[in-house]
C-alpha cells in the first residue's frame, strides 16, 4: 500500500544509501570498516578473558572497547535516523542485534561481567553479505528459514519419536544395568540413550552386561538412521524453495522506511511496510 509521506531528505537518503546498502564505494567502505571494527571488538573481549593478557594490557583493552562502543553507538543512531519507520527498524532482527551490541558495555558499569555479552556483535558479521554484493545469499538464508518452517510438523513428529525411543531404551537400561553401572535413575538412562543415538559418546556412562551392550549396539545402529531423517526432510524443502525462487528475481535495494530487503526488481513499494522504494 502506498504512503502519503514525503520522500526522505537528501541527507537522510544519502546516509541511508551508505549505511544500509553497498552499491556505492562509500557504502562498501562503510560496511568493510564496520566488519573490521566488529572483529576487533570481539577479539578484544576474548583477549580480556585471558588472565595474563588482561593483567598486562587491561588499560589498552578497556580504552579500545569503549572507543568501539562509542563508534557502534553512533552507527546505531545513524541507522535509526536514516529510516523513516524507526520503530520498525528498532524491533527488526538486525535492529535488536545492533542494540544488544552496545547495551552490554553500558550495563557493565552497573553489572559486573555483563561486557562479555558484547560477543553478540559477531552476529552482525552477517552484513558481510551486503559488502560482497551477494544479496542472493541473503535470499538463500530466507529460503532456509522457510524450509525449516515448512519442515516443522515433520521435525516435531520426528523429535517426539526420538524422545519416545530414548525414554523406552533409558528405562530398559535402568532395569538391565542398574546403579552398579551408573544407571541410577531412568533420567540417567534417557541421557545415555540420547548421547548414544547422536553418536556423541561421552563415555561417562556405559553398559557392562551382555544384555546392556546388545541393546546399546542396536541403539547405535538406529542412531545412524535417525540422523539422516531430519537432513532429508529439510533438504527436500530447501530444494522446493529453490525451485520457487528460480522463477522470480530479487533486488538488493533496502527499503528507506523499514530497511528491509528482498524486493522484486520491478517493485515500486516495499512489500513489508508499503513505503516507496
Amino acid at each position: 500500500m502506498a504512503t502519503d509521506r514525503p520522500p526522505l531528505s537528501a541527507l537522510r537518503e544519502r546516509l541511508h544509501e551508505v549505511v544500509f546498502e553497498s552499491d556505492t564505494l562509500a557504502g562498501k567502505v562503510f560496511d568493510v570498516t564496520l566488519i573490521v571494527l566488529i572483529l576487533a571488538s570481539v577479539l578484544a573481549v576474548m583477549l580480556d578473558s585471558v588472565g595474563s593478557i588482561r593483567a598486562q594490557y587491561s588499560s589498552v583493552l578497556v580504552t579500545l572497547e569503549w572507543s568501539l562502543t562509542a563508534i557502534f553507538t553512533l552507527e546505531y543512531l545513524l541507522r535509526v535516523y536514516c529510516v523513516r519507520r524507526r520503530l520498525g527498524y528498532i524491533t527488526s532482527f538486525f535492529g535488536v542485534v545492533d542494540l544488544l551490541s552496545i547495551l552490554p558495555a553500558y550495563l557493565s558499569l552497573l553489572v559486573d561481567g555483563a561486557h562479555t555479552v558484547v560477543l553478540l556483535r559477531g552476529v552482525r558479521l552477517l552484513r558481510v553479505f551486503r559488502v560482497m554484493k551477494l544479496g542472493h545469499y541473503l535470499g538463500e538464508a530466507d529460503d532456509l528459514l522457510l524450509a525449516l518452517r515448512a519442515s516443522r510438523p515433520k521435525i516435531t513428529v520426528f523429535l517426539l519419536t526420538v524422545m519416545t525411543i530414548a525414554s523406552i531404551v533409558g528405562a530398559l537400561m535402568y532395569l538391565i544395568e542398574g546403579e552398579a553401572s551408573g544407571f541410577d535413575s531412568i533420567p540417567a538412562g534417557v541421557y545415555w540413550a540420547i548421547v548414544t543415538m547422536t553418536t556423541v559418546g561421552y563415555g561417562d556412562i556405559s553398559p557392562e552386561t551382555a544384555s546392556g551392550r546388545m541393546l546399546a549396539s542396536v541403539l547405535m545402529l538406529l542412531g545412524y538412521g535417525i540422523i539422516a531423517i531430519p537432513t532429508g526432510v529439510v533438504t527436500s524443502e530447501i530444494v522446493r524453495a529453490g525451485v520457487d525462487k528460480a522463477r522470480q528475481k530479487v533486488s538488493t535495494q533496502a527499503c528507506p522506511g523499514c530497511s528491509a530487503q528482498g524486493h522484486d526488481v520491478d517493485a515500486v513499494h516495499c512489500k513489508f511496510c508499503g513505503e516507496q522504494l
